[in-house]
């Protein structure tokens, strides 16, 4: 049984401008990945007043997500904020006349949605949503659209505080990296890539957007510009990583290289790299590795974290290394492995010997 809205008392919320015309329309993959089959939008009130004054405050939404976000944020917030829409349209309620019970009702209902394996969506998913809906009420109250923001007493749900499932052990990134056939152009790209991965703990998405000019390998310094939270960075490269981007840079990526392109690491056509590429070319390469953990881009983030902490690295050092704007955040991506622990219980505990 779907979730109805509280009886409602009139618009406390004010008037939305009426000069407002212009349509957005969810994609279809953002409705397949964000909306229950259930919560789909009324026809009869798509082309109404109402919606369109909706269609027009959400595209003013959208140029302000633009100047404060990230390009790959925006469409995370758009298909959350069109997902509470289609919601409050089913119940025929507008953004005037959104209420706290409204949300919070809004809250329930998204507990009983499951992904397509009938699993329940994780803390994380619920508590972006509701980021998206607190900065979508707060920026029509920035604008004066509404008197008053409903979202401001919603509150996050609990984040679990969860240990990384896969962590590689040096071992196994010797023997990962030591798989890769260097003997073609791709290979040459394949070790600069991992190789880079384990240097320096960078994010995917900052790797895509290296160029030429952002790695200096006499100095052993990587650039990274405009990295999470638009701030830029320098971290130190590794001898290994130098030279496997300097054989890259000499006998890979000419070879690549088929149109102007101004990124370091080239498609096997010349272009842009992009996540999923990266995504197949550590899948590869673990499996010809033959190691059965499931390894992704991100791994290497937390093993360099935890092999650093290890060898016993200050954590405000890696923070810096992993550009984290809290010491929280460094600490979640790190770990103390069982087989410490179970040296330090032999060596202190009165009855571990």
């Amino acid at each position: 049984m779907a979730l109805k809205s509280p009886p409602r008392h009139g618009n406390q919320q004010g008037s939305l401008s009426t000069r407002l015309d212009s349509r957005t329309k969810p994609s279809r993959a953002e409705r397949r990945q964000l909306v229950a089959p259930e919560l789909r939008p009324l026809s009869n009130t798509l082309h109404s007043a109402s919606a369109r004054k909706t269609a027009g405050l959400l595209k003013l939404y959208e140029d302000d997500l633009h100047v404060r976000f990230s390009p790959r944020s925006v469409p995370e917030y758009l298909a959350h904020v069109r997902a509470l829409l289609l919601w409050l349209e089913e119940r025929g309620v507008t953004l005037a006349q959104v209420r706290p019970e409204d949300l919070q009702a809004h809250q329930a209902a998204l507990l009983t949605l499951r992904k397509a394996d009938l699993r329940p969506y994780s803390t994380g998913f619920h508590c972006n949503r509701l980021k998206a809906v607190k900065s979508l009420f707060r920026f029509l109250c920035r604008r004066h659209y509404l008197l008053h923001d409903p979202a401001a007493g919603l509150e996050f749900p609990r984040m679990e505080k969860r240990l990384p499932r896969t962590i590689l052990t040096p071992r196994e990134v010797r023997r990962l990296l030591e798989a890769v056939d260097t003997r073609t152009p791709q290979g040459l790209r394949d070790r600069a890539i991992l190789e880079t991965f384990y240097a320096t703990g960078i994010r995917a998405s900052e790797l895509i957007h290296l160029t030429p000019y952002d790695v200096d390998t006499e100095e052993r310094v990587l650039r990274v510009v405009l990295g999470k939270g638009g701030k830029d960075r320098h971290v130190p490269l590794t001898r290994a990583a130098c030279q496997a981007i300097e054989r890259y840079q000499l006998k890979g990526r000419p070879r690549l290289v088929r149109q102007r392109c101004r990124y370091l690491f080239l498609g096997n056509w010349g272009g842009k790299l992009t996540r999923g590429m990266l995504s197949l070319i550590v899948r590869h390469w673990t499996q010809a590795a033959g190691l059965s953990k499931h390894v992704t881009c991100h791994v290497f983030r937390h093993s360099v974290a935890t092999h650093l902490l290890k060898g016993h690295a200050d954590i405000r050092h890696i923070q810096v290394l992993l550009g984290h704007a809290s010491l929280g955040t460094t600490e979640r991506y790190t770990r103390v492995e069982l087989q410490d622990l179970k040296q330090v219980i032999r060596r202190a505990h009165p009855r571990g010997r």
